[in-house]
């Protein structure tokens, strides 16, 4: 790699698997002390031999243990929020419980973690004379497009779009900047969870399952976690400093 966040330090949640944990790799291989977390610490327990400076047990749903986390680890360049959860069903098959849980999860505790690491970030911003960057993960299911059967997953991520563009106008002149990004449908243990639900729910094969999901990519297949990493690579470092407030698609064309 070529040190583009050599530097900087940045705090990462969900790293356990999927996009969080690409991302935390990335980041680190990048040249950046990375602080990773997630709910659970079995989960992060080999990221340190993948260049991984700390790792940290948080729950984004409790804001004690964010507050917590952000006093310990101090003023960093670098937020990335991946937590998040995806609900099946139409607006007819969500529950409030649902509605809580899924708004909890997917957009609070994204509110959760600016709220509690921003004021280091404008410190650090200010001593170090760059930006600060906050990465979300949003999704291409939203208000980028309509989804089947995504009733409450994709009105939560259209809300952390909200709120991304929300904190990047709140702070476009105080060196801190926000974005989000949408990614189509990426190959993870949580897809594999999916599938495998799906599968019994519908009476099908895995595999018969897992090429629904290939068929809706235009390309003809799914992403990967490490191409979705690669653009948020790209917003947390100096080669965006120029850019807040926007929406990157990584989707294989999902959205057209």
């Amino acid at each position: 790699m070529t040190g583009r966040l050599a530097g900087k330090i940045a705090f990462c949640t969900a790293s356990g698997a999927g996009i969080g944990r690409a991302t935390a790799v990335a980041f680190a291989r990048e040249g950046a002390k990375v602080i990773a977390s997630d709910v659970s610490m079995e989960a992060l327990k080999s990221l340190r031999d993948e260049g991984v400076a700390e790792t940290h047990l948080i729950d984004v749903r409790n804001t004690k243990s964010i507050e917590d986390a952000a006093k310990a680890v101090g003023n960093i360049d670098i937020l990335f929020n991946a937590a998040g959860y995806v609900h099946a069903g139409s607006v007819l098959e969500c529950s409030d419980a649902d509605w809580d849980m899924a708004f909890d999860l997917n957009v609070r505790s994204m509110h959760r973690t600016i709220k509690a690491f921003l004021p280091g970030m404008l410190k650090r911003a200010e001593t170090s004379g760059k930006s600060a960057s906050i990465v979300n993960i949003a999704s291409g299911a939203g208000s980028v497009r309509g989804i089947p059967n995504r009733y409450v997953y994709a009105t939560t991520k259209a809300a952390v779009i909200g709120l991304s563009k929300a904190v990047a106008a709140d702070f476009i002149r105080k060196g801190v900047r926000c974005n989000a990004v949408c990614p189509g449908t990426v190959q993870s243990p949580s897809l594999d969870a999916r599938i495998a639900a799906q599968a019994k729910t519908l009476g099908k094969s895995g595999d018969e399952v897992r090429q629904m999901f290939v068929e809706r990519q235009p390309m003809g297949r799914l992403g990967t976690a490490d191409e979705i990493a690669a653009m948020c690579v790209y917003l947390a470092g100096d080669e965006s400093a120029f850019t807040t407030g926007q929406t990157f698609l990584v989707d294989g064309g999902f959205a057209l």
